[in-house]
């Protein structure tokens, strides 16, 4: 099955959540092949940046987890350190993953959510919100998400941006003789890939969001740092990670 999954927003994710039609990876806007055998190795990089996930007893949010194998990979690490984890979605996804012990689950469309902003205000140690970024800037404010996410964290907390898709990192790996070669490759093609620079990309997350989202962290008193992917990664060469933690 083929399935357009650009542009998409809260509510179409409600619909892709209750199609029976669509496999696990397609529910979260993924064709398959960029996902299936892939969650370990992702799994694998999110634990390497957001390394408070290794310790005991610590809390945790996960906004937008989607139900993949991924969110249940986090579940299960979790339960067996004994964190407190709240899982923030709409209800129709988190029907479509497991409980567990210290597992709560929160239908909203964060940072829609004010009762638990308040509760876990400075109180979180890690927050993974993992391929979300792009939907936040269609269906909310984006400095509205990332001032809420960051409210959330505790001295020392972690706040884990992950998969960003860059429309200037796509742009200037398709540029390279690099990214000319994977196209064809991949496309099965002999033509290189339309590279337009210059233009507006609405809708798109590009370097200037990506930077602004440091400079504005960093202002209110974070560290804040873009990283790259694991090469392993399905699209490490066109999307990168940020990580923000409170001193």
């Amino acid at each position: 099955m083929t399935k357009n999954f650009t542009q998409l927003g809260y509510e179409d994710f409600r619909d892709l959540a209750s199609d029976p039609s669509l496999s696990k990876y397609e529910k979260i806007g993924f064709p398959d092949a960029y996902r299936d055998g892939y969650e370990d190795q992702i799994f694998a990089d999110i634990c390497a940046k957001a390394t408070h996930l290794g310790r005991s007893a610590q809390t945790v949010v996960d906004i937008g987890p989607g139900c993949s194998d991924l969110p249940n990979k986090l579940i299960n690490l979790c339960v067996d350190r004994q964190h407190q984890l709240t899982l923030i979605d709409s209800a129709e996804m988190l029907s479509l993953l497991p409980g567990g012990s210290g597992v709560e689950k929160v239908d909203a469309l964060f940072p829609k959510c004010p009762e638990l902003n308040e509760r876990l205000a400075q109180k979180v140690d890690v927050i993974v919100c993992y391929s979300v970024l792009q939907y936040a800037l269609i269906d909310t404010a984006l400095y509205r998400f990332i001032d809420a996410a960051l409210s959330l964290l505790a001295p020392g907390g972690q706040l884990l941006l992950g998969d960003i898709p860059n429309v200037s990192k796509r742009k200037r790996f398709f540029a390279s003789e690099a990214g000319i070669a994977y196209h064809k490759t991949f496309m099965k093609t002999d033509q290189a890939p339309e590279v337009v620079f210059n233009r507006i990309e609405f809708d798109q997350l590009d370097d200037a969001i990506v930077l602004s989202l440091l400079q504005r962290a960093r202002a209110q008193g974070f560290d804040a740092y873009v990283l790259p992917q694991h090469p392993g990664l399905p699209m490490a060469n066109r999307r990168e990670d940020v990580l923000i933690t409170r001193p």
